[in-house]
Order: C-alpha cells, then structure tokens, then sequence
C-alpha cells in the first residue's frame, strides 16, 4: 500500500512537470509592477463597469499611484464608451502604441484599432495574436496597477492571460442571482487552477432602492455572493447597488467615481478598491 501510494505520487509529479513543461513562462508586462484581472463567469453582471470605477477607485484612494487598464474582452470592448476615449493609438519610436488617456487612466482596447461598430469575427488564433499585441506592443510607461478588464467567460484569452503574465490576483464580478453565481464560481475555480490568486468577489447590482420611496428591493436575489464567497473560503469585497445613477454615468462615458465622488455609489466603489489594496498587502505575489 506504501509503495501504491509513493508511485502513485511520483506519477503526479511527473506529470505536474510535463504539464509545466508545456505552459509558456509567465513574463511580466514592462514598466507594470502589478496585475489585477476582473472577470466574470458570464456577461451582464456589470464587469467592465465595475472594472473601470475598481481602477478610478485605486487611483482615487491613493493618488501617488499610477493605474491603467486593458480592455482584453476583444470581441465586445467596452472600455472606450466607459472611458469617453475615441480614436486610433499613436506609436512610439520604439513602434509600441501609445495607450489613449482620460481622468488620468492610460487605456488600451481593441476597440480603439476597430471601427466603433464592426464587428470582430476572428478565429481563436487571431484572438490570441491580437491579445498578444495589446499586453506586450504597448507603451504602458510606468504603473503601480494594471487592471485588465477580461472577457466573459473561461475560455482562450482568460488561459492566454493568466499563463502568460504574472497576475497580482482577481476579481469575481456576479449579480446576487443563482444563475450569474454558478459561472461566477466555475470562474473562482478556473482562477485557481492555473495559480492566481481570488482576492474576492463583488456583488454587483446587489439592492436598489427605490428614489421616489426609498424601499429597497432585491431584484436579482440577495446575499448570493456573500454566499458564494463563504464557500469558496473568499473574501467578499464589497456590494454596488443597482442604481440608475450608473448606468447613466456610464453611458455618458464618465464614471461614477469621478463624476459623483460623494454619491454612495462611488464610495462603494472606493471601498471595493481599498479592500483589494489590502488583499494584495496580505498576499504579495
């Protein structure tokens, strides 16, 4: 049984190194002293917007520090609408492309190198080169954090990122409902199995309250993602009511965190910032 067992461990480890042997080794992005990744298990539950007010929040809390973001959901980019950026990146002469730049956040998409309406119909392999070109051909000068807003999901660009570049540690986005918080957590588990750390989830779109009576309804469920993080043995970063205050600011292309920065919205979001902040100081990579 002893010797069952040892060979049996030996087997793993062999291959736990063959696999290792077939991963590409993780290089860190130039002039980027920590990753953040935002991810969600399915879309809708309000990822980039939380993505870009979690960066306005960093930056916010602490303003000696530097934060940019990258836009990596190459079929459906949200981030130039989010951030009111329009246009195509200039190039260094190094031929790195300048990232576009508003409330003081350098920012790279896909969709600034597409037309704002075409469609992206690429194969796996033009993904992959794409994302490849975003994180390694741009000119990120020098940041404290580099949020990523990552695409839906737990496919290709999600294995391309977090086996390619060193990941700080990530955020789960979900609605409190049943049916966001089951991808949510294949999202937590996917996270894990190529070792990046979950600094916790954000239950997004948590409450709303009503503005002419103040009654709060839990429209999507309540508590399911306190939930969730309790079994996944995860820290619960925060909750951003469902209000239409976001969903106007974002429209506009002018975050809540810099276009209400007293509203309570823009503190949660804050809060949410701060808390990652402190995940990272307790966990360094």
């Amino acid at each position: 049984m002893v010797y069952r067992c040892a060979g049996e461990r030996a087997l793993q480890e062999r291959q736990r190194q063959h696999m290792a042997r077939g991963l590409p080794k993780q290089k860190p992005i130039a002039g980027v002293k920590e990753v953040i990744v935002v991810a969600s298990g399915k879309g809708g539950v309000g990822k980039s917007t939380t993505a870009v007010n979690l960066a306005l929040g960093l930056m916010a809390n602490d303003q000696s520090k530097s934060v940019g973001i990258l836009d990596a959901d190459v079929y459906g980019p949200s981030v130039p609408k989010l951030m009111n950026l329009k246009g195509n990146p200039e190039l260094t002469d190094k031929n790195l492309m300048r990232p576009l730049v508003n409330f003081g956040i350098p920012c790279m998409s896909m969709g600034f190198l597409v037309e704002e309406v075409a469609p992206i119909v690429w194969r796996g392999l033009m993904v992959m080169s794409a994302i490849e070109k975003l994180i390694r051909q741009v000119d990120w000068g020098n940041l404290d954090y580099l949020v990523i807003d990552m695409p839906p999901g737990t496919g290709d660009v999600q294995l391309s990122i977090t086996q390619n570049i060193p990941i700080a540690g990530a955020v789960i986005v979900s609605t409190p409902q049943d049916i966001a918080l089951l991808d949510a957590r294949r999202g937590a588990e996917m996270f894990r199995k190529v070792n990046v750390q979950v600094l916790g989830l954000v239950q997004n779109m948590s409450v709303f309250q009503c503005p002419k009576c103040n009654h709060q309804t839990h429209i999507f469920g309540s508590d399911g993602a306190k939930e969730l993080a309790q079994t996944l043995g995860v820290e619960m970063l925060g909750d951003i009511p469902l209000h239409l205050n976001i969903r106007e600011t974002s429209d506009k292309g002018q975050p809540m965190v810099v276009s209400s920065p007293d509203s309570p919205e823009a503190e949660a979001y804050r809060r949410v910032a701060a808390a990652v902040v402190r995940r990272l100081a307790e966990h360094p990579r």
